[in-house]
C-alpha cells in the first residue's frame, strides 16, 4: 500500500469495508499505456470503475470511453467527454437504448449478429459499426469467450450486410480475455483480422479500424508484463500482419487503468474452526462476493491481502469468506492464502489491486449490507 492511501486511512479512519483509490496512479497508468501504444486511441472501459473522479481525470487527459449502457454514456458525457469520443461497445443492446445513444450523439456501435445490426441500422442510421469476433481467451484469468463475438466467417458476412443497410462497416474488434498475461495472444486474433480486411477489400469494402479490446493485466499475487511489453508485442504483430498499411487502432483498458490504484480496507468479523482437529481457520471479512469481490468466483482473481500482523510470527493456511448468509460467499478455499496465527477479530486488513470491478459489482442491500463505500484521493 502506498503512502498516500496509508495516510488517508490512518487520518480519516473510514468505516469498513471501503475502497480508496489513488488518482495519481490512474494518471500514471494512462500515461504508461499511451507511451506503450502511441498510435492507439484509448477508450477506457467505464464498467471497470465509473467514478466521476476517474472519468473526469481521464477525459482531461484526452481519453475516449467504451460504454456498456446509456447510463454509462451519460456518465461519460457528464465528465465532459464529447459524444464522438464515446463507443457503445456492448453487443447486446435494447433498441430504445441504441436510439437514445444516437440521440445523445454517439455514432460508434459494436455488434456481433444480424439481429443487432438490424437494430443499429434502424435506430442509428449512418453510424460506424464494428463487428466483434470470437477468441479463445487462452491465458486469461477472466476469459470472455462464447457470450460475445461471432465466428470470423460470419463476421465477414455481417460487415458485407452492414454496407447494404445504411451504416458504415468501420472495423473489427476482439477481446483476448481479461487479465491476459500473455501478450502474444493478440497475434492470433490480428492474423485473422488482417485476413478479413483483405477479403473484404477485394469485395469493395474498406475497413479502417481494429479494436484490440482490453486484457492488459494488473498485478495481483504474481508479476504481469509491463505496458511497454504489451505495446511492443502488439505493434510487432500489427506490422507483421498488416505491413505498411496499419489500420487505426483502439484499445479498451479497464482493469489495467484502475486496478492497482485501489485498496479495500476490511475488518475481520470472525475467526473460527469447523472441528477440534480442523487444520485451517475460517477467516470471515466484512466484505465478500456480494459486497464487491465477485471476481473471486472460481478463485479466478486473487487479490493480495495484507494484515497489520504480517511478519509478526508464524502463519498458516486459511479459508477466506464474506459476511453474508449465503453459502456461496466464500472467497478463497483452494488458493494458498496464509495469514498470521495471531490475527484477531476486529483487525483491519487491506485488499490490494481492488480499484477495478469492485464497486460496480457490489450488491445493493443484500442481507441489509450497504454498497461498498468509496473514496478518491
Amino acid at each position: 500500500m502506498n503512502e498516500k492511501i496509508a495516510r488517508f486511512l490512518a487520518e480519516q479512519q473510514p468505516a469498513t469495508p471501503c475502497l480508496v483509490v489513488d488518482l495519481d496512479i490512474v494518471e500514471e497508468n494512462f500515461r504508461s499505456l499511451t507511451a506503450a501504444l502511441p498510435d492507439a486511441k484509448i477508450y477506457y472501459a467505464v464498467k471497470a470503475n465509473p467514478a466521476p473522479e476517474i472519468l473526469s481525470l481521464l477525459n482531461a487527459k484526452g481519453s475516449s470511453f467504451d460504454t456498456a449502457s446509456v447510463p454509462e454514456i451519460e456518465m461519460a458525457l457528464a465528465a465532459g467527454a464529447p459524444p464522438e469520443r464515446i463507443s457503445f461497445g456492448n453487443t447486446i443492446k435494447k433498441q430504445r437504448d441504441i436510439a437514445k445513444a444516437y440521440e445523445l450523439g454517439v455514432r460508434l456501435f459494436a455488434f456481433d449478429s444480424i439481429e443487432e445490426l438490424d437494430k443499429i441500422a434502424e435506430s442509428a442510421p449512418g453510424s460506424r459499426v464494428f463487428c466483434r469476433i470470437l477468441t479463445s481467451g487462452e491465458g486469461a484469468e477472466w476469459p470472455l469467450s462464447r457470450k460475445f463475438g461471432c465466428d470470423p466467417s460470419m463476421a465477414r458476412q455481417l460487415l458485407i450486410a452492414a454496407s447494404q443497410k445504411g451504416v458504415v462497416p468501420y472495423g473489427v474488434s476482439f477481446h483476448v480475455g481479461s487479465q491476459q498475461k500473455d501478450p502474444t495472444q493478440w497475434d492470433t486474433a490480428l492474423r485473422t483480422v488482417a485476413e478479413m480486411f483483405r477479403d473484404l477489400e477485394a469485395l469493395g469494402i474498406t475497413l479502417g479500424m481494429v479494436n484490440l479490446g482490453g486484457g492488459f493485466a494488473t498485478r495481483y499475487r504474481t508479476d504481469v508484463p509491463e505496458a511497454e511489453t504489451y505495446g511492443m508485442t502488439i505493434l510487432e504483430s500489427l506490422r507483421h500482419h498488416f505491413g505498411n498499411r496499419l489500420p487505426e487502432t483502439i484499445v479498451e483498458p479497464g482493469r489495467s487503468m484502475v486496478g492497482n490504484a485501489g485498496v479495500i480496507q476490511s475488518e475481520v468479523v470472525l475467526i473460527s474452526r469447523k472441528s477440534a482437529n480442523d487444520n485451517r481457520r475460517w477467516v470471515y471479512l466484512d466484505i465478500g462476493k456480494f459486497g464487491g469481490l465477485a471476481e473471486t468466483m472460481d478463485e479466478a482473481i486473487q487479490y493480495p491481502i495484507m494484515t497489520p500482523r504480517d511478519g509478526s510470527g508464524d502463519a498458516e493456511g486459511v479459508i477466506l469468506a464474506g459476511p453474508t448468509c449465503d453459502s456461496a460467499d466464500v472467497l478463497y478455499e483452494k488458493a494458498d492464502y496464509q495469514l498470521p496465527l495471531d490475527l484477531r477479530i476486529g483487525d483491519l486488513v487491506q485488499i490490494h489491486s481492488a480499484g477495478a470491478y469492485t464497486t460496480t459489482y457490489a450488491s445493493v442491500n443484500f442481507n441489509g449490507f450497504s454498497p461498498l463505500s468509496q473514496y478518491y484521493i
